[in-house]
């Protein structure tokens, strides 16, 4: 029995707690790639009196916030009211730096990278989260991320469409667009080739799409002068650098969303902008916004 996981369906509730299977749940490392690892906290009501059983009728919706560049961490502690009033779950995976190197932050980002399937991982994890709480939607989830987690939300988007209920993408400083011209991560040309599944735009069309960033979110990220060394470093480095394919920045990110968003419109997908006043990019500055496009959708994806 030890060597299985253990569930709630084997736990009577008065124990949940105890067992730490409701109420903040410790980071927990990923059975497929220990390297990346997952916190959940599942609001304790959700679970009523019986004998080690899931007593709820309906299964309770799933948040996945993904982390930006610096791993903060904060989402774990500050979602908690957003989970208990809806009610929701939610669940913060955590992709570490230097996977891929000592010097990698990024590869995450990518879903795809020389040692990492990002998108792979967080299958993985909802398989888990779907055995250990069956009480849990796992199948559609509502996916946010912010900068960096930005960046995985919209590519996830495009190679997952049927597993999420809504996607909120805040701010991502790059953009993979639906380019048939450039390879992947600046377009879509070889996706088939590198994950073996094709975009299916159709399907994308019919996912709720948020666009947030702040108004005032407009500075090249890291400043000019920062990329400026940056490309004097890979010329030295004869393109060691290179191996994630990562494009360097020359925007701000509310004219790399606007891009986006226009070249989704294009394609005939729609989303819907929010632009949040007097916020530069911060990630809190924008959560009020983001949790009410994502409130919306959670009730009305539970009342049907």
């Amino acid at each position: 029995m030890m060597d299985k996981p253990i569930t709630t369906s084997d736990v009577p509730p008065r124990f949940l707690s105890s067992a730490l299977l409701v109420g903040h749940v410790p980071h927990r490392a990923l059975a497929s790639d220990p390297r990346v690892s997952y916190a959940v906290y599942i609001p304790p009501n959700h679970y009523s009196h019986g004998v080690g059983v899931d007593t709820v009728p309906a299964k309770l919706p799933l948040l996945v916030s993904l982390h930006g560049t610096r791993r903060h961490v904060f989402d774990i502690y500050d979602l908690v009211p957003f989970a208990e009033s809806t009610p929701c779950a939610f669940l913060t995976p955590l992709f570490p730096a230097g996977l891929d190197g000592p010097n990698d932050i990024d590869s995450y980002k990518l879903l795809r990278s020389k040692t990492l399937r990002s998108d792979l991982a967080l299958l993985s994890i909802l398989d888990e989260v779907a055995t250990r709480w069956p009480g849990i939607d796992t199948e559609k989830i509502f996916l946010m991320g912010f900068s960096g987690g930005g960046q995985f939300a919209h590519r996830f988007l495009y190679l997952y469409p049927e597993r999420l209920a809504a996607v909120s993408v805040g701010a991502p400083g790059r953009t993979t667009l639906l380019d048939e011209q450039q390879d992947w991560p600046a377009g879509t040309k070889n996706v088939e080739a590198l994950f073996e599944k094709a975009i299916n735009r159709d399907l994308i069309k019919g996912v709720p799409i948020q666009l947030v960033v702040g108004d005032a979110d407009v500075k090249v990220p890291g400043g000019e002068e920062f990329w400026t060394w940056v490309r004097q470093l890979k010329a030295k480095s004869k393109g060691q650098d290179e191996e994630h394919g990562l494009q360097t920045i020359d925007q701000g990110r509310m004219a790399t969303m606007q891009n986006l968003r226009d070249s989704w419109k294009q394609a005939g997908i729609e989303a819907q902008l929010d632009i949040v006043k007097g916020v530069a990019h911060d990630a809190k500055g924008v959560r009020e916004c983001v949790l009410e496009f994502l409130r919306h959708w959670m009730l009305k994806h539970s009342s049907n």
